[in-house]
């Protein structure tokens, strides 16, 4: 009985070593790596734009009144100077025969003032040779002599009348002229805002009739660059964009201007960057939205390591060494950990152009293929045991 004893209290003994060992074993950590390796990145600012045309024309109405005909509508292509709506010209009509009327008698009168001038210029000459053998007067001299000035002042009246009824008629005639709406340009029609008898008032501000785009084989898109990604971006880059019509295609265009006037939204500072693009396919449209990645920098063929391995930060360092190499490495740059003989050892690099998923190893004691620690992971009851984040 006594040997029993003897032996369920060894098992008990067995059971609780062999507990406490698998427990810890479980407890182990574990590192998830990946390798170094070799591959192209690319560098680049991310915005949001809208696609313009590059030049559109908003055709608008000089005089007031009601659209009689409309000979377009959207979409439709455009010559310049061709008639693309017209004005009910009854009124301006009417003004110009006034006018005509008007320059008719003006020059009526200045005939007559004519009239007039000679016949006073004959009376002062007949008066001037009768008071020369003392016949008249001198007060019938002064008189005709008056009336002589009279008349031509009379005549410089009239033809004063006579431009000022012209430029009167020239003015109803540019009136009408402006009654029949031409297109300015070649282009489309990218929108129509009146409609046959709709009445538009030419007061204060010109009334928009058509929007007419130039050339929609040639657009560009104005983006929004932050203040922090704007020192990057340089007149001549590279673009590529997608437009949510065609999500699996990529166009491509080029930086064409960087503008300095701040855009402030909300304390939020933005540059306009406009990107020229062709669009020979008509594919794009204005008004669509542009998600753009500018190109700053691509690099061919480098060594560079995920992203992933730089934030990562073990929960324990159980090297003397480690500690001390970490160390350093927060005071004078970036570090990246490696394991040797199982456990995590800090290694000190520099790195180059990142892409957002890879980022480019200038130097350090890193080489291809080698592998790097991403992620801390543990086989216990918690399972995996994430790095926390280390910014860089």
């Amino acid at each position: 009985m006594k040997r029993i004893w003897i032996f369920l209290g060894i098992a008990v003994l067995i059971g609780i070593a062999l507990f406490f060992v698998l427990r810890g074993k479980g407890n182990e950590l574990k590192y998830k790596t990946e390798k170094v390796d070799r591959g192209d990145i690319i560098e680049a600012v991310t915005a949001t734009g809208t696609v313009n045309a590059v030049t559109t024309v908003l055709v608008g109405t000089q005089v007031s009144g009601t659209i009689k005909h409309i000979y377009v509508d959207f979409n439709s292509p455009v010559k310049k100077g061709q008639l693309i709506a017209q004005i009910d010209p009854s009124t301006f009509e009417a003004q110009v025969e006034q006018a005509k009327a008007n320059l008719f008698s003006a020059k009526a009168n200045l005939q007559k003032a004519e009239a007039a001038l000679i016949d006073a210029k004959r009376t002062m000459q007949r008066n001037r040779e009768l008071f020369s053998r003392n016949l008249i007067a001198k007060s019938d001299l002064d008189t005709s002599e008056t009336n002589y000035e009279i008349a031509k002042a009379q005549v410089e009246a009239a033809i004063a009348q006579v431009a000022q009824t012209e430029a009167a008629l020239k003015y109803a005639e540019t009136n009408l002229r402006y009654t029949r709406i031409l297109s300015p340009v070649d282009g489309i029609v990218v929108s129509r805002n009146v409609d046959v008898g709709q009445t538009v008032a030419a007061s204060f501000q010109t009334p928009t009739l058509f929007n007419i785009a130039q050339d929609l084989t040639k657009m560009q898109i104005d983006t929004n660059v932050a203040e922090a990604d704007i020192g990057k971006v340089k007149v001549g880059q590279d673009v590529e964009f997608t437009v949510d019509a065609y999500p699996d295609v990529t166009f491509k265009g080029r930086v064409y201007q960087v503008r300095n006037a701040p855009i402030t939204v909300q304390n939020v500072v933005t540059y306009d960057v406009v990107v020229k693009v062709d669009n020979p396919e008509f594919k794009l449209k204005p008004g669509m939205t542009a998600n753009v990645s500018i190109i700053t920098d691509r690099k061919i063929n480098v060594i560079r390591i995920p992203n992933a391995a730089l934030r990562f930060k073990p929960s324990i360092i159980a090297n003397a060494k480690s500690r001390k190499n970490y160390s350093v490495s927060e005071k004078k740059g970036l570090s990246v950990w490696v394991l040797q003989d199982g456990k995590p050892y800090n290694v000190k690099i520099k790195t180059g152009i990142s892409d957002g998923s890879y980022t480019e190893i200038i130097s350090g004691d890193i080489k291809e293929r080698q592998e790097v620690i991403v992620e801390e992971v543990s086989r216990g009851k918690a399972g995996r045991t994430p790095s926390g984040p280390r910014f860089f």
